[in-house]
């Protein structure tokens, strides 16, 4: 192989440079002699390395490629390496055409005549030329400092639902549940909640439920029914 007199910089990349050494050696895309071209590239970057030239990863990792490419080459029949050998090609041809390409739009490029003029200056008026209802400058202003509407406090007629609504211990939903469940009036958990009952006694309910079972009193089998746990027995609810 003759002396390297280039530079990896003059390549835009490794196909760049095996699409140089294609050429340099008249070898046509369509019947590339693969071992020799592998041959070549690879001793070009060794090269480069020993004599401890930065060689971009791109190149290196080509490289590596190749010689995977040539390992299979030397089996006899090897299904991998005719297809490594299609896949470099189509990617050499397709390289080779879109460098082709390139080049004539770049020539196009060339020859057409381009124009161009310094930005023009635009000069801003920051006045403010539109007129408003001051009471609309009023809300805005008052939005603005946190005096909206919706920033005052609730009245107080807002939290009469809340003060005068019924409490319900949870002590007392026990003894619902349990009186309930021994007298045979509650057998499945679906029975202990209704949607007359209200928000504090619904809680009540579900929080004396997960009480009782915490501390062994009843259980609830998959389906939802119920049993009372009594001397140490369990005594189910019919249905």
């Amino acid at each position: 192989m003759e002396a390297i007199t280039f530079k990896l910089e003059d390549f835009e990349g490794p196909m760049d440079l095996l699409l140089y050494l294609v050429s340099k050696n008249k070898m046509s895309l369509y019947d590339i002699s693969i071992l020799e071209l592998i041959d070549q590239y690879t001793q070009i970057i060794n090269s480069l390395q020993q004599n401890r030239m930065e060689v971009a990863s791109e190149f290196i990792e080509m490289a590596a490629r190749l010689v995977q490419m040539k390992s299979f080459l030397l089996l006899p029949r090897s299904a991998e390496a005719e297809r490594m050998r299609e896949e470099l090609t189509g990617q050499l041809i397709e390289y080779s055409l879109c460098k082709k390409i390139a080049g004539k739009l770049g020539r196009m490029a060339g020859t057409a005549f381009v124009t161009v003029r310094a930005p023009m200056q635009v000069e801003q008026d920051a006045t403010y030329t539109l007129r408003h209802d001051p009471s609309l400058l009023e809300q805005a202003w008052n939005s603005l400092m946190g005096r909206s509407q919706r920033r005052r406090a609730p009245a107080q007629e807002s939290f009469e639902p809340l003060v005068t609504a019924p409490f319900v211990s949870v002590a007392s939903r026990v003894v619902h549940v349990l009186r309930g469940l021994i007298t045979g009036k509650v057998q499945r958990l679906r029975q202990l909640f209704t949607l007359r009952d209200s928000r504090s006694q619904t809680v009540a309910t579900f929080l004396a439920v997960l009480e009782l079972v915490r501390a062994g009193r009843i259980t609830i089998d998959d389906n939802g029914a119920l049993a009372v746990r009594r001397n140490k027995n369990l005594h189910h609810g019919e249905g």
